[in-house]
């Protein structure tokens, strides 16, 4: 099937970046708050996907996102739903226990979305690219050849490199693994500006995004914990009987569960986060 990919054009000023939203709609109220803070428009506003997933408010969820105006490309969850599939395709392990916690969840999400709803969510593109600073970017929710791939901090740049050829980019923003970090190699970037409805394992319930920044000659990029009201989606999860789990991991910020982690990620569960903001990234080339 065709690829749907959408030109933004030449994006000015200030881009927030995150994803998986997860039906988190207290992180998503407090992800619009902080972009408005920082004087950041609503199409500036970037989402890797993965509106739809673990928590207690999808349709809510949707609502208040479409109303904000953010742009967004489709997550493998939006995928499934749209297409009428019986599971999330989060390319979880079969047996596993992310895969049984999905089992749960992903009917609950599938059951609260209205046609109108998945109406919407069948207009999202599967990339977005745009320029930026004499820059070419190019977005992916786990990687451009597979939706659901998993790709962390620790995985071989091989397999990160393909991407910018595909999307004609040096600088990739991605989703999907649900952990913030960057990479550069040979004049390309990788920006991964983690999630928001849920923690990134590091043992506090704080949630990340990122920002870039236009400065002379190129752009810089920072990450951003966000606090939001973790007490209340949490409480709605375990309203609604969505897995406890998952519901604890909003107040805890450790996951249950690390099947998806390579060991290198594993070791840093409930170690507190520390990313180095991008210096400042000069057009080299192209």
């Amino acid at each position: 099937m065709d690829k749907k990919i959408q030109n933004l054009g030449q994006l000015k000023g200030k881009i927030l970046l995150f994803g998986g939203v997860y039906s988190n709609l207290q992180a998503l109220e407090a992800t619009i708050q902080f972009a408005q803070e920082q004087g950041i428009p609503p199409e500036n506003c970037l989402c890797t996907g993965d509106i739809i997933g673990y928590c207690a408010q999808p349709l809510e969820t949707i609502e208040t996102f479409k109303a904000w105006g953010a742009k967004a490309i489709l997550g493998n969850v939006e995928v499934q739903l749209i297409t009428n599939q019986d599971d999330c395709g989060c390319d979880f392990v079969e047996g596993s226990r992310c895969d049984l916690l999905s089992n749960t969840w992903y009917p609950f999400a599938k059951k609260q979305l209205d046609r109108k709803a998945l109406n919407w969510l069948q207009t999202l593109p599967d990339h977005l690219v745009f320029s930026y600073q004499d820059h070419h970017f190019g977005m992916v929710h786990g990687s451009y050849k597979k939706r659901s791939q998993f790709i962390f901090n620790s995985t071989p740049w091989q397999e990160k490199s393909p991407n910018f050829k595909a999307l004609s980019t040096d600088v990739i923003i991605a989703g999907h693994c649900g952990l913030p970090f960057t990479n550069s190699h040979d004049n390309q970037t990788w920006i991964n500006p983690g999630v928001i409805g849920m923690p990134a394992n590091d043992g506090t319930p704080k949630v990340w995004c990122a920002v870039l920044t236009p400065i002379a000659g190129g752009f810089q990029y920072s990450f951003t914990a966000l606090h939001y009201d973790h007490v209340t989606a949490s409480k709605y999860m375990q309203d609604v009987k969505l897995p406890e789990s998952y519901a604890e991991t909003l107040n805890t910020g450790i996951w249950d569960t690390m099947d998806i982690l390579p060991a290198s990620e594993r070791r840093l569960q409930g170690l507190a986060l520390s990313i180095p903001d991008g210096e400042l990234i000069k057009k080299t080339y192209f």
